[in-house]
C-alpha cells in the first residue's frame, strides 16, 4: 500500500496520462492566478467619484416573503441621496404576503415616493412581465434594478450610478455575499464567495463584457428602450445575463463591476433545495454560454488535486492547493468579507468536487426547477413552457 504514494507510482503511470494530467493542472493553476489577480484588481481599484447625482427610478419585483426581507427594502429608502429618487414594488398578486412590509416602509418613510404596482403583464419570465410594468411607470431616466432580498450599504446609490457619467458604460452591476440560516444555505453561500463571485471577475480579463447580476442592474432607460425594452428579454430565463448582453452588444457599449458589495439571504434549508438551485444555474449557463460550459472543470481545481493524490504527484496536489486557498481567502475574506469565507476558505477544494458533479448534472436535461413550477429551456436559453 505504501507504494501507492510514492513518486514511483506517479512514474509508473504512462507517459500520456502524465503529461495531461499535468497540462490540465497547470492551466487550472493558472486559472486561479488569474481569478487572484483579477480579485487583487478589484481591490486596489480606485473608489468611484461621485461628481454628477441623477435621479433614478429603483424597480423591484417581488413575490413572496423573502428572509429579512424588511431590512433588505429598508436599506434602499434609507439612503442619503442627494437628488429625488423611487422605489417602485411590483407584484402580479395584489394578495402577495410581502406587500404588508411594503406599506410599513411607506409608513416609515413618507417622504419618499414609494409606490406599488400592480402588474398584469403577462410573460414567461414571470419577473420580466412584472418589470415591463414597472418600467413604464418610472418616473426618471436612470433605472436600478435588483433582487427583492438584496440588503444595500449607505453610499450604494451614488457609486452604482456615478458610472454612467461615461456614455461608454452601459452597464453598472455589483457583486454580492450570502449570509444563510442553515448548513445547505452556509455551503451554497461559501461557494457564491470563492468559487461565483472569482469567475465574475476574471471575465472582463478574457474580454467577456456582457456581464450583468441580478443583485444590482443599473442602466438608462434610453439604452432599455434603444434594445426593444424589457420585452426583448421577457423569454429568456437569465434576464439579468440577456440584459446586460443586449446593451452591450447591440449598442457597443460595455459592463462596469462596480467596488460596491451587496448582501443576499438564502432562504433553502435542505441540501435538496440547494441542489436543485445549483442544477438550475448550470443549466442556465450551459444554455446561455454554449462552449464555454464545457470549459467550466477547468476552474474546479479541487478536482486536479484529487486526481494528483491518487496518482501520488504530492507536489503537484500541494502547489494546486495552495493557489486554490490564496483564490479562495482573497476572494471571500478581502473583496466580498463574507463570515463565512473567512472560516471555510479553506474548503474550496471539497465545494469543487461538488461543482463538478454539478456540472456533470447540467450537462443534459432541459428543465429546471424554480419556486413552485417546472420551467423547460430552448437550446438558446428560452423558456418554453411552465409545467404544473
Amino acid at each position: 500500500m505504501g507504494r501507492r504514494c510514492t513518486g514511483r507510482h506517479w512514474r509508473s503511470f504512462p507517459r500520456t496520462v502524465i503529461y495531461l494530467l499535468t497540462a490540465i493542472a497547470c492551466i487550472s493553476a493558472a486559472y486561479q492566478l488569474t481569478a487572484l489577480i483579477a480579485c487583487l484588481r478589484q481591490l486596489l481599484r480606485p473608489s468611484t467619484i461621485v461628481r454628477n447625482p441623477q435621479s433614478l427610478s429603483i424597480l423591484k419585483p417581488v413575490r413572496g416573503l423573502d428572509p429579512d426581507f424588511y431590512a433588505a427594502i429598508r436599506s434602499h429608502a434609507a439612503q442619503d441621496y442627494p437628488v429625488p429618487f423611487e422605489i417602485l414594488f411590483g407584484a402580479a398578486d395584489p394578495a402577495d404576503p410581502c406587500l404588508p412590509e411594503v406599506h410599513r416602509l411607506q409608513r416609515e418613510f413618507p417622504n419618499l415616493d414609494i409606490r406599488i404596482i400592480n402588474s398584469s403583464t403577462a410573460a414567461p419570465n414571470a419577473k420580466v412581465g412584472v418589470l415591463i410594468d414597472l418600467a413604464a411607470q418610472a418616473r426618471y431616466d436612470i433605472l436600478l434594478v435588483n433582487d427583492s432580498d438584496i440588503l444595500v450599504p449607505q453610499g450604494y446609490l451614488k457609486k452604482v450610478s456615478a458610472p454612467l457619467d461615461n456614455p461608454q458604460i452601459g452597464m453598472v452591476t455589483t457583486l454580492y455575499r450570502a449570509t444563510a440560516h442553515t448548513l445547505p444555505g452556509r455551503w451554497e453561500s461559501l461557494g457564491i464567495a470563492i468559487d461565483f463571485a472569482p469567475s465574475v471577475l476574471v471575465a472582463p480579463l478574457v474580454g467577456i463584457k456582457e456581464f450583468g447580476l441580478g443583485a444590482t442592474l443599473v442602466f438608462r432607460k434610453a439604452d432599455l428602450n434603444a434594445i426593444g425594452g424589457f420585452e426583448k428579454i421577457s423569454d429568456y430565463l437569465a434576464d439579468d445575463y440577456q440584459l446586460a448582453r443586449h446593451i452591450t452588444q447591440q449598442l457597443d457599449k460595455r459592463a462596469h463591476m462596480s467596488e460596491v458589495v451587496v448582501e443576499t439571504s438564502i432562504g433553502d434549508d435542505t441540501w435538496a433545495g440547494v441542489w436543485e438551485h445549483q442544477i438550475r444555474w448550470a443549466r442556465t449557463i450551459r444554455v446561455s454560454r454554449g462552449g464555454g460550459y464545457l470549459g467550466l472543470p477547468i476552474t474546479h481545481t479541487g478536482l486536479w488535486i484529487l486526481l494528483a493524490i491518487l496518482s501520488g504527484a504530492w507536489s503537484l496536489a500541494a502547489s494546486l492547493t495552495i493557489c486554490r486557498w490564496l483564490t479562495a481567502f482573497v476572494s471571500g475574506v478581502f473583496v466580498l468579507r463574507s463570515p463565512i469565507a473567512r472560516n471555510a476558505f479553506w474548503l474550496a477544494p471539497v465545494w469543487d468536487l461538488w461543482a463538478f458533479l454539478v456540472w456533470i448534472a447540467g450537462l443534459a436535461g432541459s428543465t429546471v426547477i424554480w419556486r413552485d413550477g417546472v420551467l423547460t429551456l430552448t437550446r438558446d436559453g428560452k423558456l418554453l413552457r411552465q409545467v404544473p
